[in-house]
Formats: C-alpha cells, structure tokens, sequence
C-alpha cells in the first residue's frame, strides 16, 4: 500500500511516521507550508524549525520528504474566508476550513491522489457501519479532533489513517521519549494556525480596520461604553470588552448599527440558548435521512459540540422545509452564528457530519 504522511514536525505526526515503519509501509512524507501572505507581501509562518524536524524524521526512516507550499491557495481557500466570515459578524473556523480545503483538499488535488492512503496526526478514528466508513471519536476525550474534520467528505475520510487515533497523548509522549524522536518533548502548538506569532485582533484590523462603535447593556438599553468594530468580538465572549463592574458577556450583535449587546454577572441566561438552527448540513459519508437512518418525520437522538471541547450534549434533531433544527438537552453558552454544530450518534463514537449556526437561542 502506498502511503503519505502529512508530518508537521510535531510529537503527533512523528510518532505517526514511527508506528507507519513499525507496520512495514515506508511512508512519503510532506510537509504543508502554508503560513499566510497577501497582495502585500504579508507573512508570518515560522516553519523553520517545523521542517528541520521533520527532516531529522524522514531521514532517521529512510522514507523521502518533500515539502510542499500552499501559500497562495492557503490564502485565497481559507484566510478570504476568515476575514469575510468576520466581515459579516460571524464566528469563523478556520482550522475545520484548512482541513477540508488544503490537508484534504489542495494536497489531494497536487500529490495526495498519487496514494492510497493519507496519514496524519489527528486524534481521530474510523469506523465501519452501514457498510460504509465513517469518521469516529478518539480513545482520548481530551485531544479528539473529530470536529476540526466535520466538514470533510467520503472520498476524504476513505482514504484517511489516524495511526495514534487509538493512543492516549500520554502513550503517544511515551513513545516518541522511548524511540528517541527529536520532538518528544515539543509542546503542542495552539491559537488559530495560519497566524503565526501574530495577534489575532492586529490580524482582523489589518483587513478590516476600525470603526467605533457603542456597547450597550442588553437589559436597560444603556450605552456603557465604546468598541473599535463588532468585528472583534463574538457570541459568548468575556475578556476584553473593556468595561469596568462586570463581569460582562457579549450576547448579541447589531451587524447594521455596528452595536456590541452585553449583560451583565458570572452566569447571565442572556448568554445561553437551548435551540440551534442550521440551513445546510455537510454528511461526512452518506445522508443519513436518504440512508434512512434517520426518520425526517420525527426527532432524532444525537450528541453534538459547538466548540473544541472534550464534553458532548446530547439533544434531538428535527429536519423541515426551513433546514435543520437541534434541541439541547442542555443550556448552551454562546451559541455564536457561523460557528459549526458537529453531530454525532447518541454514543458520541462516530461523527456524522456538521452544519453552520445560523441562530441560536
């Protein structure tokens, strides 16, 4: 079987390409610069240390390495994206979006379709059921990505190896400590990927600019103080409002008016909703309503996630002429529009897909 592993230089990817030896195959490694850079010139994507490791790894393997640049398709496919999802007041996800167009999408498109299998670091599996694959949960609650892939299709996630799916992050640390790779002891990197050292609101400014706005208290109509743009704030979001006596939770947005809306207390009922509206809904491996897994005419138990969390709620999804609803059991915290509703079974094991907030209350 001929294998690629998409390698970062991190522990994750690492110890996939050391457990894909161990298995026999002897994996072509890449590695996805993609960073970000405009019209400008604009860049910020320290992957130099990212390559020299995964260098060391390709040569410690014998397995041969290339790198390969999607700047150009990173920043039209995903950062445009981004910035014009912020530009309509919506939550943006950015890290699901690269995993569909680029990991999945543009690599495929260039080297990936030369293989039978794409590996990757992910914590995630796949299942069988329905005599199909299907995305399914990793053993680690914790470091479960299944929802940064929610949006990926059935050619995708056919294709797809998740070698350290079933692996703790602990056994995978042990393993890179034990075999002596160079990143055992690298932290894992955090924040949104393409940014770099960059500060994220300094990111939006740059595209979006300012524009000086009022924050008003949802409850009195009272104005108690100014913003520089709705665009630097979202659904649910606590620090950085500026505001003294609160704490204070942004609750609604008024896009036309440039209005920032807040309440007030450690735990206001503004902030939390029990209904999530969805127009449209990405089926990762099959419909599951034309599967007739699921009944149109009635309700249907899941679990799902609005946010990276290891924590699952389980609610019932109802499916009409308008889309797609879904009634948590739960209050749910800052139910923010465009950010994704990530569906699962009632066991939370395999993924069926996900769909954009469009409401919530």
């Amino acid at each position: 079987m001929n294998v690629a592993a998409l390698v970062s230089g991190g522990v994750d990817s690492s110890v996939v390409v050391h457990r894909l030896c161990e298995e026999g195959h002897k994996p072509a490694i890449f590695y996805i610069r993609i960073g970000m850079e405009d019209e400008d010139g604009y860049i910020d994507c320290p992957a130099e240390e990212d390559i020299e490791l995964t260098t060391l790894i390709a040569r410690r393997y014998g397995c041969p390495f290339e790198v390969i640049d999607l700047h150009k398709e990173y920043w039209e496919r995903v950062v445009s994206y981004t910035v014009e999802t912020v530009r309509k007041g919506l939550t943006p996800n950015p890290d699901m979006m690269c995993n569909k167009l680029i990991k999945f999408g543009c690599f495929e498109e260039q080297r990936g379709y030369q293989f039978d299998r794409i590996a990757t670091g992910h914590y995630a599996t796949t299942d069988t059921f329905n005599g199909k694959t299907y995305l399914a949960t990793a053993l680690d609650p914790i470091k479960d990505q299944t929802d940064f892939l929610a949006q990926i299709n059935f050619a995708q996630v056919s294709k797809l190896m998740f070698p350290i799916g079933h692996l703790m992050k602990s056994e995978v640390r042990a393993i890179a400590d034990t075999v002596g790779l160079p990143s055992a002891k690298r932290k894992d990197s955090q924040g949104i990927c393409f940014l770099g050292k960059i500060d994220y609101n300094s990111f939006i400014e740059r595209y979006l600019g300012r524009k000086e706005g009022r924050i008003i208290e949802l409850e009195t109509g009272k104005v108690i103080g100014r913003h520089q743009g709705y665009w630097f704030h979202t659904i649910g979001q606590r620090k950085g409002l500026g505001l003294s006596g609160g704490p204070w939770f942004v609750v609604k947005k008024d896009i036309k008016r440039n209005i920032i809306l807040v309440s007030r207390g450690y735990d206001p009922d503004t902030q939390y909703g029990k209904t999530i509206e969805m127009n449209t809904f990405n089926f990762i491996t099959e419909d599951a309503y034309e599967a007739e897994l699921w009944s149109p005419e009635g309700a249907t138990p899941v679990t799902f996630k609005i946010r990276h969390t290891p924590e699952f709620t389980r609610g019932l999804l109802y499916k009409d002429e308008n889309g797609y609803r879904l009634e948590s059991e739960e209050r749910i915290q800052g139910i923010a529009p465009g950010q994704y509703c990530v569906i699962y079974d009632r066991d939370h094991h395999l993924c069926f897909g996900s769909g954009m907030i469009t409401k919530g209350r």
